[in-house]
């Protein structure tokens, strides 16, 4: 079933206006998923622990989809509960957590402990700030970036962080270029040339994307990462876009979440860090997202991936969308709502299901943390 057909049937209706939505952030399409109870829970009901009224949400544009799934199926067993999500990306979600205008945040990059080029302030102190506790990053969709392409009788394709590295900034410009023929035996290549396309918006996968460019391919790729893209090719906005373009776009290529690439029907390409070949599967990315480390402290969950990893089998090129919340709220009712809608979203259930829509599941070790912190919340 599609993702559209799967829309329809969980029937996700109504506009979220959470905040201001001129505010600038990593990217995504401005539409606003709004999830309405249908009151006939049947037996789900009695599997979910339920909270009443309503939360609003705000961020990253990756977990678009996944969120969308988590909603409509917490909602269905959850007369009562009204959950209102606002894909403007995940620098706009950070800026309107702060500015207190929604109740969690959605972002594909951890709160920043040091102030960012050019700013003053600090995301995480002024997070704790807004909230008067520590505000916890919990990481709840895995959403592996896949190297998505549109080149015509060519099922697969292999790249390594090099050659990835040198098309996205212009070096390799035909899709016959030896450096590819040499790691693609076998495959004819067409003289053909390479068409780049990249988010011309800030994004957290912009940012995620030339992170593991710059770890795994620090000669080919010397810029530094960020949420702006800073390589070449033609800029589109929003996930959408760039999988949009490409789709329509003979010798096409990008960098978007699994989601749209599978959504969109686009090649997808085998990553060999130095291990071997990797196709993008769910176990794949799941694989990488185990090795991660937390750095954050006790129950704020963050992350650090390791993008180089020659690991045999783990698909590198990932983002991990941490929900952004409060540790303490000042709303009994609302910290109920928010502590059962996470729980619900992190179950082991949840997650699987999100894999047949582009996601990966958590791995079970990252998985118990963000449970335990979810039971924390007070």
């Amino acid at each position: 079933m599609s993702i559209q057909s799967r829309r329809r049937l969980a029937s996700i209706t109504g506009v979220a206006l959470v905040g201001t939505l001129a505010l600038a952030g990593c990217g995504s399409d401005n539409n606003t998923t709004t999830a309405t109870a249908s009151g006939t829970a049947g037996n789900a009901a009695a599997k979910t622990d339920c909270g009443t009224g309503t939360l609003n949400g705000e961020g990253s544009s990756a977990q678009k989809n996944a969120i969308e799934q988590a909603i409509t199926d917490y909602q269905n067993a959850c007369a009562g509960a009204t959950i209102n999500y606002n894909p403007t990306g995940s620098g706009a979600g950070i800026k309107q957590f702060i500015a207190k205008q929604v109740d969690f945040a959605g972002s594909d990059s951890a709160l920043a402990i040091k102030a960012k080029a050019g700013a003053t302030s600090i995301e995480q102190v002024d997070a704790d700030k807004a909230c008067g506790s520590p505000a916890w990053n919990l990481p709840m969709v895995t959403g592996p970036i896949a190297v998505a392409y549109n080149l015509a009788g060519v099922d697969k394709l292999i790249l390594t962080p090099a050659v990835t590295a040198k098309i996205f900034n212009g070096v390799i410009t035909k899709w016959n270029d030896p450096a590819i023929a040499a790691i693609n035996p076998g495959v004819k290549l067409p003289d053909q040339a390479i068409k780049v396309f990249f988010r011309s918006d800030e994004s957290g996968t912009t940012d995620n994307f030339t992170k593991y460019l710059s770890a795994a391919a620090p000669t080919d790729w010397t810029a530094a990462p960020g949420k702006k893209w800073t390589g070449k090719g033609e800029g589109k906005e929003k996930s959408a876009g760039v999988a949009n373009a490409v789709k329509a776009t003979p010798g096409g290529i990008t960098y978007a979440e699994w989601s749209y690439a599978k959504d969109n029907k686009l090649g997808i390409a085998q990553i060999d860090n130095g291990g071997g070949p990797v196709e993008l599967t769910g176990e794949s990315a799941g694989k990488a997202v185990a090795a991660a480390k937390q750095v954050g402290v006790g129950n704020d969950v963050k992350l650090k991936l390791d993008y180089a990893t020659k690991e045999a089998g783990a698909y590198p090129i990932l983002l991990v969308t941490y929900e952004i919340v409060c540790s303490k709220g000042k709303d009994p009712a609302k910290t109920k709502l928010l502590s059962t809608f996470l729980k619900s979203f992190a179950a082991a259930d949840m997650q699987t299901k999100l894999q047949d829509i582009g996601y990966a599941p958590l791995p079970a070790e990252v998985q118990a943390k963000v449970n335990t912190a979810i039971a924390a919340l007070s």
